[in-house]
């Protein structure tokens, strides 16, 4: 696996230290630095063959092992060589590095997220009620919904707003707090309020601060056992059905890299790492593919037209198109769910 001396060509992954010739598997190696935007941190210092000579067996010497950082993060290392009589294992020499980590706290950019309506609510009978009383309020006491699109679709937005609320627009905590009752959270404020151990170290203070702490722990690990036994039996009902694929979508994107992946190759096999390049690349590549000619099916000749008039949609196909559709769908570009129309019954079949 050696990438061997020199560097041209590949001048942004890598220095010109490196041991002997490049083979197939130290070409493997830088390119997966520049698919990922790395650098090979060996071949940036210039050493003795002997503080870069990795792997030694009987009269074999060559350089194996490496360590890749980040290209962004190369000015934070300053040195970087073989431990000389280190092994890590039989015939293997650690590799070691030093670097400088200035850490600091960036400020998070605030994000302004669009208030939503609470359309939610709409489960809850009461919000039901409520929400077709003041619905048929602003109606001037009519049952029936006007005939213009526009002015019904603002008058049912206007009226979801003022009765179910609307979001504030912050971004949620990440921590996971899902399951905290008010027996948790009282805990856990009387926990804070006996921080003043801190400040006065007497042993009653330390052995009231450290109760606190326990009976924390109890509680919250009461809480926690109790919100997902609810949460199992919620989902083996068909209820629970959007909880459990909401939790297994949340599982994979946890269990996914963020970090952008560019493995981009041109016509003849070779990496590509440059925006312009890659963007170039794609170009071709949707040319080709949007502008190859397919064999087109023949249309067949002598089809008779059936020309018949096409029945009005009637009011029991509406009802069944409204009981089999599933509610918690996020809403269209008028900003009505699927749930106003099965709050609103007769009306809305009517409409």
């Amino acid at each position: 696996m050696d990438i061997g001396e020199g560097n041209t060509g590949d001048e942004e992954v890598m220095g010109k230290f490196g041991v002997k010739e490049r083979n197939l598997e130290g070409q493997m190696v830088v390119d997966f630095a520049k698919r990922m935007d790395m650098a090979v941190v060996n071949t940036y210092f210039q050493k003795r063959e002997e503080h870069r000579v990795t792997y030694k067996s009987g009269g074999r010497r060559t350089q194996v092992d490496y360590i890749l950082c980040r290209r962004g993060n190369l000015k934070e290392i300053s040195d970087c060589k073989v431990v000389v009589g280190e092994s890590v294992a039989r015939q293997h020499r650690m590799v070691v590095c030093r670097m400088t980590l200035l850490v600091c706290k960036t400020k998070r950019s605030k994000i302004a997220i669009e208030k939503k309506t609470k359309w939610w609510k709409l489960k809850k009978e009461e919000c039901c009620e409520e929400f077709r009383q003041k619905l048929r309020q602003a109606l001037g006491g009519q049952v029936v919904l006007p005939d213009d699109w526009e002015t019904t679709a603002e008058l049912i937005r206007e009226t979801g707003r003022k009765v179910l609320g609307v979001s504030s627009g912050r971004r949620k905590e990440d921590k996971e707090t899902w399951w905290w009752n008010e027996e948790v959270q009282d805990s856990v404020q009387r926990k804070r309020l006996a921080k003043k151990w801190d400040m006065d170290r007497t042993e009653e203070n330390r052995q009231e601060y450290k109760e606190l702490q326990r009976r924390v722990k109890r509680e919250v690990s009461k809480a926690k056992q109790k919100a997902y036994d609810e949460l199992y039996t919620r989902l083996d009902t068909r209820e629970g059905e959007k909880d459990l694929y909401r939790l297994a979508r949340q599982r994979d994107r946890d269990g996914k890299d963020v970090q952008q992946v560019r493995v981009i190759k041109d016509r003849d096999g070779r990496v590509l790492t440059s925006e312009e390049s890659v963007q170039r690349r794609w170009k071709e590549y949707f040319e080709e593919l949007m502008n190859e000619e397919n064999e087109r099916e023949k249309r067949v000749e002598g089809v008779n037209s059936v020309e018949q008039k096409v029945d009005k949609i009637r009011k029991d196909e509406v009802r069944k198109a409204l009981k089999r559709m599933k509610s918690g769908n996020a809403v269209g570009p008028d900003d009505i769910p699927v749930e106003v129309w099965k709050c609103l019954g007769e009306a809305a079949v009517e409409f």
